[in-house]
């Protein structure tokens, strides 16, 4: 859910980003061999889905209204109050280009080796470190900038 939420604004799209992330995974649970690679086969598939949301500016997948009420009690993720600080880097990390904030977001957020996030991007762990210097080299020139 975390994940989600970092690729979209919407609680609600979050949940449904996630709900279909986990069908298809089911869906496709007997292609999977090794269960190592099923949370990368996860994150993977939710992070398309995030990218296809955010492309087509989709509110839900499965329905075209949302089904909670306007008033509904907001989500602890909802309710954090960020410092100038974390506001200015996350300002910073969707200024990147997609490919390093992704590699930046699961390596320092979720705290995923150079392997998890390249199984989970399906690019080399070589490529992560790439995207990942490269994306701490903007963030920091961002970040003096300001």
């Amino acid at each position: 859910m975390r994940l989600a939420r970092l690729f979209t604004d919407d609680r609600n799209a979050a949940e449904d980003l996630v709900q279909e992330a986990f069908i298809r995974l089911h869906r496709s649970a007997h292609r999977i061999h090794d269960p190592e690679k099923a949370a990368p086969y996860l994150r993977s598939i939710l992070l398309n889905l995030a990218r296809d949301h955010n492309r087509r500016g989709l509110m839900s997948l499965r329905h075209s209204e949302a089904l909670t009420p306007a008033s509904s009690p907001e989500a602890p993720e909802d309710r954090v109050v960020l410092n100038e600080e974390q506001a200015a880097v996350i300002d910073a990390l969707e200024d990147l280009p997609r490919r390093q904030r992704e590699c930046l977001v699961l390596r320092f957020y979720f705290d995923l080796s150079e392997q998890e996030i390249g199984a989970t991007l399906d690019i080399s762990p070589n490529s992560v470190k790439t995207h990942c210097r490269r994306g701490m080299q903007s963030l920091r020139n961002n970040l003096e900038v300001e």
